[in-house]
Order: C-alpha cells, then structure tokens, then sequence
C-alpha cells in the first residue's frame, strides 16, 4: 500500500490532523541555525535549535544524513535532518545532498511508525539548500508515501 503525499497551503509549524506528527525539515552540516524555515520554527519553539547547536557542539553522530528528533508539544516532533553540505552553493552545485535526505527521510519512516506518525514538511531543500522539487518528491514517495506514511507538504500563502 502507498499513502498519496497531500500539498495544502498552509504553515508546516502548525501541522493539521489527529494524532503524533514530525515536522521535519533540512539543516547544514555547520551547525548553523538562522536562515529560512528554521526561523519559523524558532518562532514556536526554541527547543529544536537548542537541541539542534548542542547535538553539533557536541558532534556526537553529526554528520550529512544524521537525524534528530525534538519533541515540542505531546504530539509534535521536529525533525533535524542534517542533509545540506555547507552554507553557500560552490560552482552552482546546490548545497543539498541527495543521498543524504534519503538516508534521513529513511530514519523519520522508522520513527514515524514507532510513533504511529504524520509526516509534516515544507518543500524541502528547494528554497536555501537549492534542490529541485522534482528530485526531492521522489526521495519522499520512497522513502515515506511507499511505507504508507501519510505526507503533507506546505506552501506558504
């Protein structure tokens, strides 16, 4: 069985539906936090930067497809995937890494069913990391919408 990814416009920070839900979203590999859609998500809640400067001061498992995962309400996680080399393209290749979302988009599916999870998402690595939506959807459709874990992408209006 295969879940359909749903688009609605909308803000990922306030997922819809019942139920434990994952946000998760791209982070670099430097450890920096303060640019796109983790602002948003700093507006909500400081714990997943917090957790997310800590896990790279620590360097404990950091590293391009390494995943965190905060929980920010009884319901809601966040998902730190560290799948963006860098902070600046180099020679017009974009910062995100491919294989590197795979690798975490495979850790949120086990996560996601452990917590019997909705998976909640912007376009993810197409805005600073780069990435071409029509290489990212099919990572998703893999790795989450073919385990049949429901997906909703959000557009901002």
């Amino acid at each position: 069985m295969s879940a359909e990814i749903s688009f609605r416009v909308g803000d990922a920070t306030v997922p819809i539906g019942n139920g434990n839900k994952i946000i998760t979203h791209i982070c670099n590999d430097r450890g920096r936090w303060g640019k796109g859609f983790v602002l948003a998500l700093s507006k909500r809640w400081r714990e997943p930067a917090q957790a997310f400067k800590a896990w790279f001061k620590e360097a404990n498992g950091f590293e391009l497809g390494a995943v965190q995962f905060v929980q920010v309400a009884s319901e809601v996680w966040v998902a730190n995937l560290v799948a963006q080399h860098g902070l600046r393209a180099q020679s017009g290749t974009p910062r995100i890494r491919y294989e590197a979302l795979r690798m975490c988009l495979k850790k949120v599916a086990e996560k996601a069913k452990e917590l019997n999870a909705t998976i909640h998402m912007p376009r993810i690595g197409c805005g600073l990391g780069g990435g071409e939506w029509t290489l990212v959807e099919p990572i998703i459709v893999k790795t989450l919408s073919e385990e049949d874990i429901e997906v909703t992408v959000y557009d901002p209006e």
